[in-house]
């Protein structure tokens, strides 16, 4: 077997001899038939954007002069709690806590630690409340500059395998799965995935990304450090940490379900071709993922299987707004469901946008035009055809980052 090494390949990237591809442009070669040789690639970058639940953020910032109060028992940043600790602080005036992606506004429920972690990252002022251990209240606003110090562990993140949901009962659902509750008597598909862009995905059992390899985790650097919760051999997942401060709010966020708040990121890792058996694992394909569809009230017990390419293959990564469709409802719909709140005053925003294409399948006057696909079935001997109403993962925020980290690694600010 021919065997490269990373020193090999960092030199052809210091000449710039080096070929470096997306996972998005080495698919769609192997798509086209033109299949780049193992001669031919040195690096892919892979990616995925999606919900991921286990993420938290560990900061430290100041609240208030020294000596005001001994120590923080509660604290509240924009009514969403975190844990104050594990370091006292006595007298020092400032706080370290532990705050919860999932994490719910004691004002809001679907406002939470997703969306703050946005708010911090663009700049805004946010209201932070301390309950102390003698019993005093302590009031002030902050913004990212306050934050001393600020770190996101991410406990499970880039998921290899998901599972898609519908619900084939008569009563809607509500779940983390679902922006709304999930309708019954099948009436629509949600899932999760990246598919052929996974970074795990494409390097099956982990060849390459091991325990301190660097990733790009919401456009900072950060590290791998090492199997994530619940991360088995069948269905891997990884445990990565980057600093919050220098990540780019654009690829981090809120999202809303039908059981509140969630938290999206995105994540982007290479894959050096140092083997032949590594690069035989980048030659896998979205047809040959497949994705199991279960019972939104029973996750772990397939209804039936289908695939990642039947989920994004030729679909719309992105509606179209016609204004000229809006009826200016009293209370629009689309604007409460948005799970990442882009469609406001007749306005939508594609910072913010995700993809999801709930305003697609929602909007009354059909305002919003875009392709989200439906799946062929079998379920309990029926045949059923069932539209796909939400994604909760983004291949155009993937593909971004997958791009970015391309570039840096061929500028030398990302070192293999």
């Amino acid at each position: 077997m021919t065997n490269r090494t990373i020193k090999q390949i960092n030199q052809k990237i210091d000449k710039g001899d080096a070929n470096i591809y997306t996972a998005a442009e080495f698919k769609k070669l192997i798509k086209k038939g033109d299949t780049p040789s193992f001669d031919e690639v040195d690096v892919v970058t892979c990616g995925t954007c999606g919900v991921m639940s286990g993420t938290a953020a560990i900061l430290n910032f100041i609240i208030s002069e020294p000596g005001v109060f001994i120590r923080a028992n509660e604290v509240y940043l924009n009514g969403v709690p975190a844990y104050a600790g594990p370091c006292p602080n006595e007298w020092l005036g400032s706080v370290d806590v532990i705050l919860h992606g999932t994490a719910h506004s004691i004002y809001d429920e679907s406002y939470g630690g997703g969306f703050l972690f946005k708010e911090i990252l663009e700049g805004k002022s946010i209201d932070v409340r301390v309950e102390s251990a003698e019993g005093k209240t302590i009031e002030n606003t902050i913004t990212k500059d306050d934050i001393t110090r600020g770190q996101i562990i991410g406990a499970r993140m880039a998921f290899k395998n998901y599972t898609a949901f519908t619900n084939p009962g008569s009563e809607e659902v509500k779940s983390i799965f679902a922006a709304t509750p999930l309708e019954g008597n099948l009436r629509g598909l949600t899932f999760s995935g990246c598919g052929d862009l996974n970074p795990l995905q494409n390097d099956i059992p982990h060849n390459v990304i091991k325990e301190g390899s660097r990733v790009l985790l919401n456009d900072a650097v950060g590290y791998v450090l090492g199997d994530g919760t619940r991360a088995s051999a069948e269905k891997p997942n990884l445990m990565l940490s980057a600093d919050l401060c220098k990540m780019d709010p654009y690829y981090l966020g809120g999202f809303k379900t039908s059981q509140g708040g969630e938290v999206y990121d995105t994540v982007a890792i290479p894959i050096p071709v140092l083997n032949e058996e590594i690069y035989n694992n980048l030659l896998i394909t979205d047809d040959m993922i497949d994705l199991p569809v279960a019972d939104i009230r029973g996750r772990h017990l397939p209804l039936d299987n289908t695939d990642y390419d039947k989920m994004w293959a030729g679909h719309d990564l992105r509606p179209q707004y016609d204004r000229s469709k809006c009826k200016n409802c009293e209370s629009c719909l689309i604007e409460e469901i948005c799970p990442t709140n882009a469609f406001k005053a007749e306005r939508l925003n594609l910072t913010y946008c995700f993809g999801c294409g709930m305003c697609a399948n929602y909007c009354r006057h059909d305002a919003f035009n875009m392709n989200t696909g439906s799946v062929d079935l079998n379920i309990n001997d029926n045949d059923v055809n069932v539209p796909i109403i939400l994604r909760q993962s983004d291949r155009l925020r993937a593909n971004k980052l997958s791009l970015k980290l391309k570039k840096m690694i061929e500028t030398r600010e990302f070192i293999l």
